[in-house]
């Protein structure tokens, strides 16, 4: 019986770091569960090995864009080749953050209002008017973030109109489409999506209290700087309201195996969805 895994992490993304330690990580745990588990990063040499002695299956954990966006997917579908995790389809619409809220606000879930704003909008219509209309459109705070990326890279907090130009700056370094997104002030959880054959469950949510008030990247993979609670100390029907946009959003981009959702809980017990991830990270520090 073929047990080998061959878990596929790093790559070139700012995020490689991240998914070089996520996949130290999972694959430390197959092999205590029993696997033949090796860990393969994005070369060369990679199609090549597959190719020539096929694992069992293949666990993609690169981050960002090439492992989230549907590419390595799309790979790994070509060579019909077993995966962990979600179809390159899917993928794709829930690494673009603006079509993935679109998709899931349309099941009834909450989810802030946002613009997203390619680099060449933002050159040619000039951004000073343009940065103006929006924020009277949208409203301060506004939280500005790479479309397509993860890790809070690039993500900033704008409190105040003078800051979204810089903040705009930041992030358009880190992707040509800028997401520009109501604020919602209130806890911030994840709840992850596991799906073993018998349909999508919740996992309990952990709330996120990071010390310097963003989750930022530092935050994220840096231990002792954000405090995790497991279950989020929020009312039980938070809590379920919680796990059911979790499994809605799940459903409705078409994720299999597993996801991570981002929601914050307002002061009116309102769960708000931010984003679904398919490779989640799987840190020391990790959700």
């Amino acid at each position: 019986m073929n047990d080998r895994v061959v878990v596929i992490a790093g790559g070139l993304s700012p995020e490689r770091d991240v998914s070089l330690r996520s996949g130290r990580r999972v694959a430390e745990d197959l092999r205590k569960a029993g696997f033949d588990a090796q860990v393969k990063d994005i070369d060369a040499n990679l199609l090549a090995d597959l190719l020539s002695d096929p694992p069992a299956c293949a666990f993609p954990l690169v981050h960002g864009v090439a492992g989230e966006d549907g590419s390595l997917q799309e790979v790994l579908q070509a060579i019909n080749l077993p995966f962990v995790g979600s179809d390159a389809h899917s993928c794709r619409r829930s690494f673009d953050k603006a079509i993935a809220g679109s998709l899931v606000s349309g099941a009834g879930i909450s989810v802030p209002k946002s613009i997203a704003l390619p680099q060449a909008m933002f050159r040619d219509l000039g951004a000073g008017g343009l940065l103006e209309a929006i924020t009277e459109q949208i409203g301060l705070p506004l939280i500005i973030k790479p479309n397509r990326g993860g890790s809070a890279l690039g993500v900033s907090v704008v409190r105040e109109a003078a800051e979204l130009p810089a903040a705009m700056v930041g992030a358009f370094a880190y992707g040509e489409v800028v997401l520009i997104q109501r604020y919602i002030v209130g806890t911030e959880i994840a709840v992850g999506v596991f799906d073993d054959g018998e349909g999508p469950a919740a996992l309990p949510a952990t709330e996120i209290v990071p010390d310097s008030g963003l989750y930022d990247y530092t935050a994220r993979y840096t231990a002792g700087t954000t405090e995790f609670f497991t279950p989020a100390r929020l009312p039980d029907n938070v809590l379920e309201a919680a796990a059911e946009t979790a499994v809605t959003a799940h459903r409705v981009l078409g994720l299999r195996d597993w996801s991570r959702s981002d929601l914050v809980a307002d002061a009116e017990s309102r769960v708000w969805f931010l984003e679904a991830n398919v490779a989640p990270g799987t840190t020391e520090t990790s959700l």
